[in-house]
């Protein structure tokens, strides 16, 4: 990893302004609103998880890490690309693949992990997905490199939190309440994957707003200790608010009564055609993005 991350690809290539990540989903938000399309992210972060957690059972648990990466993986493909350029039950565990490579976890088998997806949709029956085929993994791995352009280090907040804990401790040294502020703030971080914050800001900064949100749920007062940080406090509140709107939009979100809905007019992938010969050609949406290439 680059010790810098204002010199990192992360800074340099993969932090977006708003009104660019909304002109890149102009076409998906053509057919589904603004709160059906994050529905849909918090939906796939989700389903990223529940694969992370299931696919080592038995085994050593994926690190956090791992499924932070993937996510981040997950939705920079989608800021840069529709919905219907890749299906995203198979994108999104190939973004856990391709997250234990960089992350030195351990490669995951794809076919053990086709088999977890399978295992994981059954929670979904009405989803009616057909599971891929690792050979079909392989290819979308391809496919995210090439719109990742191989920027794979990825920036987490989690390192300036521990960090900024550090500092609480010492600052607030006679207080007994402390740890309960850091495990909401860590489970804030995770939470904040299911937002664009990770488009849009610097880890540092979406750091301090999960400490704040975290302020805010356990109703401790810490003010004094933020009124000494030097971060731009305008997009710290941007941040806070992103992770607010997202747990209101969250806990109004009943997966099983409203994703049929938004599955039916989120944009698809084109079938894949068969050949007479019973093998199947290459995916329209694949053989498109093929095409798309600049050398």
């Amino acid at each position: 990893m680059a010790g810098n991350f204002w010199q990192s690809s992360h800074f340099e290539q993969w932090l977006m302004e708003k009104q660019d990540l909304l002109r890149e989903r102009a076409e998906d938000l053509k057919v589904l609103s603004e709160d059906e399309y994050q529905k849909l992210m918090i939906f796939f972060t989700n389903f990223i998880q529940l694969i992370c957690q299931d696919v080592n059972q038995g085994q050593s648990r994926t690190r956090m890490q791992v499924v932070a990466t993937a996510c981040v993986f997950f939705r920079r493909f989608y800021a840069r690309r529709s919905l219907k350029d890749i299906d995203p039950f198979l994108l999104a565990p190939t973004c856990v693949v391709l997250a234990s490579k960089v992350e030195e976890h351990g490669i995951m088998s794809t076919t053990k992990i086709g088999n977890t997806v399978t295992a994981a949709l059954k929670k979904w029956p009405f989803l009616n997905q057909d599971v891929q085929n690792p050979l079909a993994m392989q290819e979308a791995e391809f496919f995210l490199l090439e719109i990742l352009d191989c920027c794979l280090i990825v920036y987490h907040p989690y390192r300036p939190l521990m960090q900024m804990w550090n500092d609480l401790s010492y600052a607030y040294k006679d207080s007994k309440d402390l740890e309960e502020v850091k495990s909401v703030s860590w489970k804030v971080c995770n939470d904040s994957l299911k937002t664009d914050v990770s488009l849009l800001y610097p880890p540092h900064l979406i750091a301090v707003a999960c400490l704040m949100v975290a302020a805010v749920f356990t109703n401790r007062d810490l003010k004094s200790w933020f009124s000494e940080l030097s971060v731009d406090f305008e997009k710290v509140f941007e941040i806070q608010q992103m992770i607010f709107n997202m747990y209101s939009l969250w806990k109004s979100f009943k997966d099983i009564e409203q994703l049929p809905a938004i599955m039916e007019k989120m944009p698809k992938p084109a079938q894949t055609p068969s050949c007479h010969n019973g093998t199947q050609q290459p995916p329209q949406h694949m053989g498109r993005m093929m095409s798309d290439r600049s050398y």
